[in-house]
């Protein structure tokens, strides 16, 4: 009984998981293949995805989309977050014009326009997810500008007065949680944009290999992707993000 509470969030994940595959694959038994390939059909084209060295670099294409706008998007927003500290004028056009607009424009709308201008290429795909990405960072970062202790700065200003000094021992150590935030944001954000414009706007990566997949009917490779994808994500979560943020929770959150 002892082991069981102990370990009760791991065994209901278990059941559960083991409940859904057992559904799964009852239910791919009634259906056409094409229409839901059963967990072993699945399994089997995850491991000959792994095996094939074309589709691996199609899934490391990706993977250098979503960086790429990643950090992009990231530097972009710092630099317009930080404008409005040293003009009254920069505080109303990237909170009152930039972001607005950039928040309210379509993603679908940014990558018919990277269409048009740059055709169908990797740089197309990280255009429209920088894009998309841009405003998160802005409205993050800029939440974190306004939250700033006004004790410390007050504190930085009277020990100097160099604006440079300030900003990086004072500003952007009180700002390390909301970047940090940003990027989460920005990585969960990513991978939902960056399939969708790969497959309208990509030469290559994951989106351009389920648009070919589901041309050929080859649904098992569709369930594969979707599947790297997801453990992508928890990857990058319980190794990357979890970590990290358990020990900002520890500097930053007063009791």
């Amino acid at each position: 009984m002892k082991f069981f509470f102990k370990n009760s969030k791991l065994i209901i994940s278990v059941i559960f998981w083991l409940f859904f595959l057992i559904i799964w694959n009852k239910y791919s038994s009634i259906l056409p293949v094409y229409q839901l390939p059963s967990p072993m059909l699945i399994s089997t084209a995850m491991a000959n995805v792994v095996l094939d060295f074309d589709l691996i670099s199609q899934i490391g294409l990706t993977l250098f989309h979503v960086l790429s706008a990643m950090l992009i998007a990231f530097c972009i927003g710092v630099f317009l977050s930080l404008l409005p500290i040293y003009s009254d004028y920069f505080e109303h056009f990237v909170d009152h014009r930039i972001t607005p607009f950039l928040n309210s424009f379509s993603g679908v709308g940014w990558l018919f326009i990277a269409i048009l201008w740059f055709g169908i290429n990797s740089f197309t795909v990280i255009f429209a997810v920088t894009m998309v990405l841009i405003p998160f960072a802005i409205i993050n970062l800029r939440t974190g500008i306004a939250e700033m202790d006004s004790d410390i700065l007050e504190l930085g200003n009277s020990l100097t007065r160099n604006s440079k000094k300030i900003l990086l021992s004072v500003r952007a150590p009180m700002l390390f949680p909301y970047a940090f935030a940003t990027l989460r944001t920005s990585f969960g954000v990513s991978w939902k944009v960056v399939l969708t414009a790969e497959l309208f706007g990509g030469a290559g990566g994951m989106g351009y290999i389920l648009n070919k997949s589901r041309q050929e009917f080859e649904t098992e490779i569709i369930f594969a992707i979707i599947a790297f994808i997801i453990i992508f994500v928890i990857i990058a979560e319980v190794a990357f993000f979890s970590p990290i943020q358990k020990h900002l929770d520890k500097r930053y959150i007063r009791d």
